[in-house]
């Protein structure tokens, strides 16, 4: 089960990384995209199929990344999630969210295996975003026990 203190570590970067953003703008990265950004995260797209979404530049990979970030957050499907996953532990990224829906258990044996700070099972937006229905999500997760202890 993810800890509370691996979430908080995790929300508490300025600089998060997005490795999979949609290019149709319609999808539930896009939503997480432009909402993180609001709540005042700096976010570098990873998309290798774009040079930019949502008017911001994307990044082909996390190796090509301009800067050192230190978490990345992973909503690509599933069958991808292992290779990005190789890609934080080959950029030194050691704070690895993988969205629900995209784990894989490939992906989730490489964080194992490089021991990174990795958090899966759990929904960003229940913990970086600040209103709607995921504010109302993690209340019911409170009152039922299952939020990270």
């Amino acid at each position: 089960m993810t800890s509370k203190a691996l979430v908080d570590g995790f929300v508490s970067q300025p600089v998060l990384a997005l490795a999979g953003l949609s290019r149709s703008g319609n999808k539930f990265s896009n939503g997480v995209f432009t909402e993180l950004k609001q709540n005042g995260f700096r976010i570098l797209p990873v998309n290798p199929q774009a040079e930019s979404i949502q008017g911001e530049r994307c990044y082909p990979s996390l190796t090509a990344l301009p800067e050192k970030v230190e978490a990345v957050l992973i909503m690509t499907p599933p069958a991808q999630t292992a290779a990005v996953v190789q890609q934080a532990v080959d950029a030194g990224i050691k704070r690895v969210w993988i969205q629900q829906g995209a784990e894989s258990p490939e992906a989730l044996a490489l964080c194992k295996q490089h021991n990174l700070d990795a958090i899966s099972g759990e929904c960003i937006m229940m913990f970086a975003g600040k209103a709607g229905f995921h504010k109302f999500h993690k209340w019911i997760w409170g009152v039922i026990g299952k939020l990270p202890k």
